[in-house]
């Protein structure tokens, strides 16, 4: 309950991996940051985890996304990888649905890593806050290894 007081929100990594800055992701739209401010990851697997207790409000048909949405109002998208949305579902697998509300931690998507490399889809996936003009964002960290149990992102 105190949490729900609380002036920050913290953000975990949605993978085991790496964490890059927003600027080095190979997608002007992410790198701009004309969808929010946020943060890219390289996963080491193939599954994506929800960073903070939210409400699911978007999965596309495509499968390639998912938006959240906390208690605060705080709204992220976490897009994996770049141009996925033209596999039209393919190799993807959502483990939620809309309106579901998820732990931090749970698993969000999993997808077939390997049918990726194999149509050479870029798998660095970025993780926005796309009302992120209504918050203070404080990176944690630039670029290291980073894990689920690891914070990324403060939102203040």
């Amino acid at each position: 309950m105190f949490s729900l007081f609380s002036k920050e929100t913290v953000l975990y990594a949605p993978i085991n991996g790496k964490i890059i800055r927003i600027e080095d992701v190979p997608d002007r739209v992410f790198a701009s940051k004309m969808m929010g401010e946020g943060v890219g990851f390289v996963n080491d697997g193939n599954e994506i985890y929800a960073p903070c207790d939210a409400k699911v409000i978007m999965v596309p048909s495509s499968k390639h996304a998912i938006g959240l949405k906390t208690k605060k109002g705080i709204e992220l998208l976490i897009h994996i990888g770049l141009d996925t949305v033209n596999l039209n579902g393919e190799g993807f697998q959502v483990h939620v649905k809309e309106n579901e509300s998820v732990k931090r931690g749970q698993l969000l998507i999993s997808y077939d890593k390997h049918l990726m490399e194999k149509k050479k889809i870029n798998l660095i996936t970025p993780l926005v806050i796309t009302n992120s003009s209504e918050y203070i964002i404080e990176k944690l960290v630039e670029e290291s290894r980073i894990g689920i149990n690891d914070k990324a992102l403060i939102i203040k």
